[in-house]
């Protein structure tokens, strides 16, 4: 087990979905001695039943769940938790990794694993600055999110760089909103296309997205190799930079 030296300070909710009772039983011992609560599921439907009714700070989320798999379970937390999601697997295909990470994923690790890896990368994960958790819930979902010289204000429709308003288009503003809100997650064109146009404005299809993230990054001095403010998530899409 892990070293209880070593154990979390403050006590940390986590949620293992996963349907193998042996691996369970090993991955929630780790978390328990690194001062978690857990909370242990088999199947999708329950997770997203727990994860409603409390705030996890982790979910270790197996991909091959029976029923509803990993991919659609994290899709929907995604929807109303920042919790952060490690994925598990059976496959190293570079594909299902791409799919989970786009869907809001954090992090992905192949079994069989050691569960001392896997207890490092949540301690990693935990040490990442979150963008919203709860004070940014605290404040709302219109509390202005800042991104280094970045400022992105939604109840304001505004959005400033080192203290000057940017003069953006509602699309382009849409956009930045859109990915801002959710800074951890990788978006695909067409997830952006959905949320941005209307169905009938979809005429350019996914290079619709393109153009317009190139004229936010125009506009905000960001460079598309660097990824400053809007990064390309290769073979996925785009998400937040750090700022």
């Amino acid at each position: 087990m892990a070293d209880p030296a070593h154990a979390l300070e403050t006590p940390r909710r986590a949620l293992v979905v996963d349907d193998e009772p042996s691996l369970v039983r090993v991955v929630v011992g780790y978390l328990q001695a690194e001062g978690f609560d857990v909370e242990s599921v088999g199947d999708g439907p329950a997770a997203l039943g727990l994860a409603r009714h409390h705030d996890f700070d982790v979910v270790v989320l197996d991909l091959g769940l029976p029923g509803m798999d990993g991919v659609e379970v994290c899709r929907q937390l995604r929807t109303f938790t920042d919790a952060y999601v490690v994925m598990l697997t059976a496959r190293a295909d570079e594909v299902d990794m791409l799919i989970g990470l786009a869907v809001g994923a954090d992090d992905y690790i192949t079994k069989p694993f050691s569960p001392r890896e896997l207890i490092a990368r949540i301690r990693t994960l935990l040490r990442r600055p979150r963008q919203s958790g709860p004070a940014a819930a605290a404040a709302g979902p219109f509390a202005p999110r800042v991104f280094g010289d970045l400022v992105v204000d939604p109840a304001a429709h505004e959005a400033t760089l080192k203290g000057r308003p940017v003069e953006l288009t509602k699309t382009e503003f849409d956009l930045l909103d859109i990915l801002s809100a959710r800074p951890r997650v990788a978006f695909t064109r067409p997830m952006l296309l959905e949320q941005v146009w209307e169905s009938g404005e979809w005429a350019g299809g996914e290079h619709l997205v393109d153009v317009h993230v190139a004229h936010l990054r125009r506009k905000l001095g960001d460079d598309a190799r660097d990824g400053k403010y809007v990064r390309t998530i290769r073979g996925v899409g785009y998400r937040m930079g750090e700022g």
